[in-house]
């Protein structure tokens, strides 16, 4: 969750890695689908998070702001490490870091089993990790590959009332085959290569190519039993059980320059960066409904081949004044291009019989461009202030466009006001007050499985950000948000669904008003044991969600959890103990509200139920990890 933006999805922050992007353009589950289960958290050396939309060099699904990962490793040499813990959870980690080569220089794998807390929500998965950084002077290269696959259970979710009857635990499944088949799949690919260049003169720029790879399905039954064939009208009572699928393959470059400082005057300095990023996607993608425990396919939904094309360029100028006043502003451009072959467009029943064959194959295009600007004021060393406004964008579901059309774009525009006192390196409080409007929200459809349009929105709120260093070895932060979110025009009443969920005016969905996440953490020598010193390290971590609105007037219960976690290491032995929630309560991680059908005995009704999925309970890892 970011500013209000609860992005679980992917489809309001934009994130890379190592500059290469991550969201998935047009993906049947969300648009802008992100997967972080291939991190390997060892090997990530940083997270640069920019909040808002104010730098030219953001691009699609920037909406909230955008998530860089950098990958290093600082501990050289051949690392091992086990975990194992709470319902019988294994982890292990292979790490390589040559020591004659840089940080950005490694080989990593790791692999994860679980049987997962509670019924129906063991898994697994795998990650490969692999960097290499070469060239001296002013020329340096970077490789990076990646190889991912992970499969799962899921319980999804429960009625509340079926929960408070006793029909069903808290932690269980629904004992029915449309439920208890609930499982993800993913694989993934991705291999980069990127050279920059630094001249002696201070100018600077980079050049990039990459290649990506992504297959994903998902089995999900939010409703029970009520859907009806759309091929065979009597098909009813099946089971609701959605099967996505979706299938990837990318191809992508980037490139910028910047130049050499300029400097007119003593007191103006500045420099001007060029940009240009594209990337080109096929896309394959299915949504079908199937019957348990056969999987077959009882009804189809979306079967569609879309190809994007997406050209973006910027101009990005940073300019400082007398050291007092820094400016920053430019200018992005998209062009985003489509070609859709919907091979259930123009659906025929079965008991129709007409003139065409069912398809509709259409193209259309759009552009999208936004000013950037900020300025940030330093009247005396330590204490700024910033102003900021920026326009960005999120493309939208080709699915979803006419022939011809000009792609409407998700349209984003941001304000900010903001200052930031800094007391050496002990202090650091930063306070900032935002306003964002998006022209399309998007909120969670469980009849869809997906993510569905609900109309433009507002948000209001403040961020306040504060990290402490009070003594050496010790450091800590919070980061408070308020956010008043507000549905400024909802879709209208349709003969598909004449009660709408949403109403003009009404709190954004799923958006919690108050977040509060605090950590602190030490790390310091114990005892010294002679060749190595005996050193220690603690942390813990609290997270606090309010009350978020659903749907129907309803409010999802607030959230708290408490993190914590110790090691001790000597040599290159270190031993660690993790432990999630720690004061063990009882929380639903999603709380949804809408009409469903899982009791077959008892009469169908269609007003809204609250339903729930359950978060963890107390988990415990142990870890041993060897580095020589």
């Amino acid at each position: 969750m970011l500013r209000g933006f609860d992005a679980e999805h992917g489809q309001d922050i934009a994130v890379s890695l190592m500059g290469l992007p991550l969201n998935q353009p047009s993906h049947i589950h969300g648009q802008g689908y992100l997967d972080l289960g291939f991190l390997i958290p060892e090997v990530v050396s940083s997270l640069r998070v920019t909040e808002g939309v104010y730098d030219p060099t953001q691009g699609d699904f920037a909406v909230a702001g955008s998530v860089d990962l950098r990958l290093g490793v600082a501990r050289r040499g051949v690392t091992a490490k086990v975990g194992y813990g709470s319902f019988g959870t294994l982890r292990v980690l292979g790490l390589w870091a040559p020591e004659d080569a840089r940080d950005e220089t490694f080989a990593a794998v790791q692999f994860r089993r679980s049987d997962g807390f509670g019924q129906n929500r063991g898994g697994m998965n795998g990650s490969a990790l692999v960097q290499y950084g070469f060239g001296s002077g002013p020329w340096r290269y970077r490789l990076l590959g990646m190889l991912h696959g992970s499969r799962y259970d899921a319980a999804g979710v429960l009625r509340r009332d079926d929960v408070e009857r006793g029909r069903v635990g808290f932690y269980d499944v629904y004992p029915d085959a449309t439920a208890t088949a609930q499982n993800g799949f993913a694989a993934r690919a991705l291999l980069g290569f990127e050279a920059t260049h630094r001249s002696a003169s201070g100018a600077n720029g980079a050049v990039g190519l990459w290649l990506g790879f992504d297959d994903f399905r998902i089995q999900q039954n939010f409703t029970g039993y009520t859907e009806r064939s759309m091929f065979e009208p009597d098909w009813v009572g099946r089971g609701d059980l959605i099967e996505q699928q979706n299938r990837t393959t990318s191809l992508g470059l980037h490139a910028r320059h910047r130049t050499a400082p300029y400097r007119p005057a003593s007191w103006l300095e500045g420099t001007l960066e060029l940009g240009v990023q594209a990337r080109l996607d096929q896309i394959d993608q299915a949504q079908n409904l199937i019957q348990a425990p056969q999987n077959e396919t009882w009804d189809q939904r979306v079967d569609a081949r879309v190809r994007g094309l997406d050209l973006g360029a910027y101009l990005d100028l940073d300019w400082t004044l007398a050291e007092v006043l820094t400016l920053r502003g430019g200018v992005r451009a998209d062009l985003l291009y489509y070609d859709i072959d919907d091979r259930l467009g123009n659906f025929i029943p079965r008991f129709r019989r007409d003139s065409f064959i069912v398809g509709f194959r259409r193209s259309a295009a759009g552009v999208a461009v936004g000013p950037r600007a900020s300025a940030v004021v330093e009247p005396i060393e330590g204490l700024s202030f910033t102003l900021a406004y920026g326009e960005g964008y999120r493309s939208p579901q080709a699915r979803t466009l006419e022939d011809g059309e000009d792609a409407p774009f998700t349209k984003v525009r941001s304000a900010d006001l903001g200052a930031r006192w800094r007391l050496d390196e002990h202090l650091d409080l930063r306070l900032a007050g935002y306003w964002t409007k998006l022209d399309d929200d998007v909120a969670f459809e469980p009849r869809e499985g997906r993510l569905e349009r609900i109309g433009p929105s507002r948000r209001l709120g403040g961020v306040l950000y504060a990290l402490a260093r009070p003594i050496e070895g010790v450091t800590a932060a919070v980061s408070v948000t308020y956010v008043d979110a507000e549905l400024l025009e909802p879709p209208p009443a349709s003969a598909e669904d004449p009660q709408p969920a949403y109403d003009e005016g009404q709190s954004l969905p799923y958006v919690p008003p108050w977040v509060v996440r605090a950590d602190v953490g030490g790390e310091r020598e114990l005892v010294d044991l002679g060749a190595h010193a005996l050193r220690g390290r603690v942390g813990a971590g609290y997270t606090f969600l309010s009350p978020r609105p659903l749907p129907f007037g309803e409010e999802a219960a607030p959230i708290h959890l408490l993190d914590a976690s110790a090691s001790v290491g000597w040599g290159p032995v270190a031993v660690g103990l993790e432990i999630y929630n720690l004061l063990d309560r009882r929380y639903a991680a999603l709380e949804l509200t809408y009409p469903s059908y899982w009791d077959r005995s008892a009469p169908r009704s269609r007003l809204p139920h609250r339903h729930t999925a359950a978060g963890a309970p107390r988990t415990l890892m142990a870890t041993l990890e060897v580095t020589l």
